[in-house]
């Protein structure tokens, strides 16, 4: 798989299938991805390091999740979120459907 660095303080490399994608994501310590959302699912599995994740919840809050070695994280499409390294960290996310665009590609749609 081909090393990127979608944005500043990331890099990841990825297989990207037919009805899914998988992503080996590496995060700098303090790297912040700014909130967004996209129509794809996603399953977040973090195996080193502590990331911050805040979720949008269906009554307009938000909602923290510290994730360490171990935790999952399940998004739903079309739902808002971003978050910070509070360490160095590695995670593994599955995006189904697969698209070349996520919500760490500066280029992509933060819509």
């Amino acid at each position: 798989m081909v090393a990127e660095a979608p944005m500043p303080g990331i890099m990841r490399r990825r297989i990207i299938g037919e009805k899914a994608m998988v992503s080996d994501v590496r995060i700098e310590k303090g790297c912040e991805v700014p909130w967004h959302q996209h129509p794809n699912e996603q399953i977040a599995i973090v195996l080193e390091g502590r990331l911050q994740f805040d979720v949008a919840t269906p009554d307009g809050g938000t909602r923290r999740y510290i994730l360490e070695a171990g935790d999952v994280l399940h998004l739903p499409g079309h739902v808002g979120h971003g978050g910070v390294a509070l360490e160095d960290c590695r995670a593994i996310d599955i995006f189904s459907p697969p698209s070349e665009a996520t919500g760490i590609d500066q280029s992509a749609s933060k819509g």
